[in-house]
């Protein structure tokens, strides 16, 4: 089956329809031994220095894999795509745009569905059988997040790990099926956590590679991952457009508030982490945030893979106690 690359999380059942694999590349960038050598690489390509190190490892991990196409997501996610694209043309990879609508439009995310299925030669009716397929995986990751946060079963990485993958399934969602069921079978062996603080992460997956580790040896869990979550489509809906209009992560920090304070409030969240990749147009939306989320709140800023830095490690400590 032809691999089919992208940039963020895109509709993966019109990739599923058509018998292709998908494949995530930010879970493969991260989640290398080879991150920081392919950060290097883009930089040595002429990525300048004071660009995103996902856009980067992007590029790289896009000239390492053998792509069938690689879908862009334009609009709803990295201003710097665009140029990331162009970039990859020139190394003669087929590039497919895909754009979320700003204002959550169902007809315009309707447009951009078809111009997909119509390149992938799927209909509607083969696109919804999948996703009617993929519901019971996703009620999987369900069952896991609320294990994480009601049941203190899930580790602050476990739940991370999860949900982040359910943006391609690891390229197969029957095994990545089959993997989550025994973890969460496993669960009910445990004992639970005795948190002596409970965090919220929000913002993008972080580029530090021990982030959650290092939280919890400091007495805290986190207990909502707010953008990976989103990946597993945490939402009863009745069709795919429904879906991905109910989505929040592309469609503007406003959108995405209203997610996070619902989930702040369920949760019983002690504080806020928020991440902030270096470079990312991103970080200009921290002050929203700072402004309407009434808890503590600690922007935590991460730039190259790698294990978190001694002076983000302070801060996080310092951010710790102080919660305590």
């Amino acid at each position: 089956m032809g691999k089919i690359g992208f940039t963020t999380s895109i509709p993966v059942e019109i990739i599923l329809a058509a018998g292709k694999t998908p494949l995530d590349l930010n879970n493969i960038f991260i989640g290398s031994p080879k991150a920081k050598q392919w950060v290097d690489i883009a930089e040595e390509a002429g990525y300048p220095r004071n660009t995103c190190g996902w856009i980067k490892g992007l590029y790289a991990v896009a000239l390492d894999t053998d792509l069938e196409a690689m879908i862009a997501v334009m609009q709803g996610d990295c201003s710097n795509t665009q140029a990331l694209m162009e970039t990859l043309q020139l190394k003669d990879i087929p590039i497919l745009p895909f754009a979320y609508p700003y204002d959550q439009d169902k007809d315009m995310l309707k447009n951009q569905m078809e111009k997909l299925m119509q390149v992938f030669k799927v209909n509607w009716d083969e696109v919804e059988k999948v996703r009617t397929d993929l519901l019971p995986v996703r009620r999987l990751c369900q069952d896991l997040d609320t294990m994480t946060w009601q049941d203190n079963l899930v580790s602050s990485w476990e739940n991370h790990y999860y949900l982040v993958s359910s943006s391609d399934f690891n390229g197969d969602p029957g095994q990545y099926k089959q993997e989550l069921q025994i973890f969460i079978d496993g669960l009910r062996e445990r004992q639970p956590f005795k948190d002596q603080v409970r965090l919220a992460y929000i913002g993008v997956p972080p580029i530090f590679t021990d982030l959650y580790e290092v939280l919890e040896n400091m007495g805290a869990r986190v207990v909502y991952n707010e953008v990976q979550r989103q990946f597993s489509m945490p939402f009863a809906c009745n069709n795919i457009i429904e879906q991905y209009s109910c989505y929040t992560y592309p469609y503007g920090a406003f959108v995405r508030l209203r997610d996070i304070q619902q989930q702040l409030s369920l949760r019983q969240v002690d504080g806020i982490i928020h991440y902030a990749q270096t470079f990312c147009f991103r970080q200009i939306e921290d002050l929203i945030y700072r402004q309407q989320i009434k808890l503590p709140f600690l922007t935590l800023e991460g730039d190259k893979p790698g294990r978190v830095d001694a002076r983000s490690r302070m801060r996080l400590e310092a951010f710790i106690n102080m919660l305590k």
